[in-house]
């Protein structure tokens, strides 16, 4: 399969204290992966390295088969979707219009820009997909929480980028948003069978039944990593977080719990 990205024993040193080491990662077309650890494991910071948004202190990463620090990162981004729910946007525009700003790669119309038909069928395709099909004329601040992170993610899709990078997206949801957002990232997978997602979280009950893969960080080193029905048990999970774990498996979601001490 299609490699959409490489990390090669990434290092990562800020102010003199390393955030990550030692990490590699391959990513190909069609994967699913989930960056599980606890809080300052190093997930946003790699997902930051995977998206471009920032260089390794050393170690190589490699986005579509371009190397960071010999190609124009604004080239590449293109190609990177990068939903972080806690993004800044202050906007009166409706939901189908912040939709059409992921092709203008702004926050805002800009005005001379025009959507072409075919830009505006497709925002409409991505809404209904993620259920936002009846919000697609609601204003941006009326939206819930929940709303805004898939009307991000519909925006995030537009340039039709061969990797979705999502950091918590189930971050402040109530449980029928986070269900709603679940069962949109799914219907993604079905619907963009090529498409390469990397989700960071550090609660398993989000992951979507259609992961495939995941990596454990703890304390920015990689743990565990592969497919996610030999990464995810109660012993390697427990050991990322420093608990004694039982992960149950249903549906293809997941259910944990802390085995009480005998």
């Amino acid at each position: 399969m299609t490699e959409v990205l490489r990390a090669e024993h990434v290092h990562v040193v800020r102010e003199g204290r390393p955030i990550l080491q030692e990490v590699s990662l391959t990513v190909r077309a069609g994967e699913h992966w989930a960056l599980l650890g606890a809080n300052g494991a190093g997930k946003s910071t790699l997902l930051s390295l995977l998206g471009a948004l920032v260089h390794p202190t050393r170690g190589g990463v490699e986005v579509l088969g371009r190397r960071l620090g010999r190609v124009d990162l604004r080239d590449l981004r293109a190609y990177v979707g990068h939903v972080d729910p806690r993004h800044p946007l202050r906007s009166p525009l409706r939901a189908r219009q912040v939709v059409l700003t992921g092709l203008t790669n702004s926050v805002e119309p800009l005005p001379r820009w025009r959507p072409a038909p075919g830009q505006e069928e497709r925002a409409e395709r991505l809404m209904r997909t993620l259920g936002l099909a009846e919000h697609r004329e609601a204003r941006w601040p009326t939206l819930s929480q929940g709303q805004r992170a898939r009307t991000l993610i519909a925006r995030a899709l537009m340039p039709r980028p061969r990797l979705l990078l999502l950091d918590e997206p189930a971050t402040g949801l109530d449980l029928p948003g986070r269900e709603l957002l679940i069962e949109a990232l799914d219907g993604l997978r079905r619907e963009h069978p090529r498409l390469a997602t990397v989700l960071v979280t550090h609660h398993l009950e989000e992951l979507p039944p259609g992961t495939t893969h995941a990596l454990l960080l703890r304390e920015g080193r990689a743990l565990a990593q592969g497919l996610v029905g030999e990464v995810l048990t109660g012993d390697q999970v427990g050991k990322c977080f420093d608990l004694p774990l039982a992960l149950e498996r249903h549906g293809g979601r997941w259910t944990v719990s802390v085995r009480r001490r005998t």
